[in-house]
């Protein structure tokens, strides 16, 4: 059965799709089956797939909305080896319509039970705000991974979300973990990322991803020609970085199983 893993934080701009994205193709690369939702009304992971968001006949809205199955929705061919549910502006209508249905929260969770079976992993790219389209991700995942920059504010931003995230697994999703903390766009020439990075350690302990994402040029090109950083450029740190974090994740599970 599959694992589902949101990769969330209200912040914008810290490596969340960039993140999605390669971790995806990461973990598709160990054979291992991948499913990536982009439940972004930016579709940003959806053109970083190869997939054209604006020529696409279903997305996230005629799953969540319109219900229809999630086979009928997914898309196959992607750059990244792993099967895609698109998203675009579609979705922003999709989070008004939700405050009119039944069972709001868990539309996505009941949209997913007929698919868990045929994958391991199910990441879902959140969009950066705590809205009804997060909490519906929240409702169906397993665990949330948070990307953050080790900037100033970062530490009280990411302790803020995790408390929120507590909150809301209370209400919606009781068996909801934190996957990790991901340090996206580090540079360890500067100081300031280092001692963020060390209150990190201290405070999440090991919720703290030892893999680390370097800023990097070949990251930041990839999406502009829809690809992920291991099929644009497999040799760059970044396309290694996520190649390291999808081993680490698979550690961790391994050894959660084992324990």
């Amino acid at each position: 059965m599959a694992r589902v893993i949101s990769i969330a934080n209200q912040k914008g701009g810290v490596g969340k799709t960039t993140t999605a994205v390669n971790v995806a193709a990461s973990m598709a690369a160990t054979k291992r089956k991948v499913l990536l939702i982009d439940l972004d009304p930016q579709g940003n992971a959806t053109m970083g797939s190869g997939v054209d968001k604006y020529n696409v006949d279903n997305t996230c809205y005629e799953l969540l909305i319109d219900e229809k199955p999630a086979k009928d929705v997914i898309i196959t061919e992607t750059t990244g080896k792993y099967h895609l549910i698109a998203g675009n502006s579609d979705i922003t209508a999709a989070e008004i319509k939700l405050m009119e249905v039944f069972a709001r929260e868990v539309r996505l969770r009941n949209a997913l039970k007929d698919i868990l079976d045929d994958y391991d992993y199910i990441f879902i790219d959140c969009p950066p705000s705590l809205n009804q389209l997060t909490v519906n991700a929240l409702a169906a995942s397993d665990s949330v991974l948070v990307p953050m920059q080790c900037e100033y504010y970062a530490l009280e931003g990411v302790t803020a979300l995790m408390d929120t995230i507590e909150k809301l697994a209370s209400v919606v999703n009781p068996e909801l973990k934190i996957e990790g903390v991901l340090r996206t766009m580090y540079d360890p020439r500067n100081r300031l990322a280092n001692d963020v990075s060390e209150q990190l350690k201290r405070h999440f302990g090991d919720q703290v991803y030892r893999t680390v994402i370097p800023r990097n040029v070949r990251l930041a090109e990839a999406p502009s020609f829809g690809e992920p950083a291991m099929y644009y450029d497999k040799s760059s740190n970044g396309a290694k970085a996520y190649l390291a974090l999808a081993g680490e994740i698979l550690r961790k599970r391994k050894k959660l199983e084992n324990a």
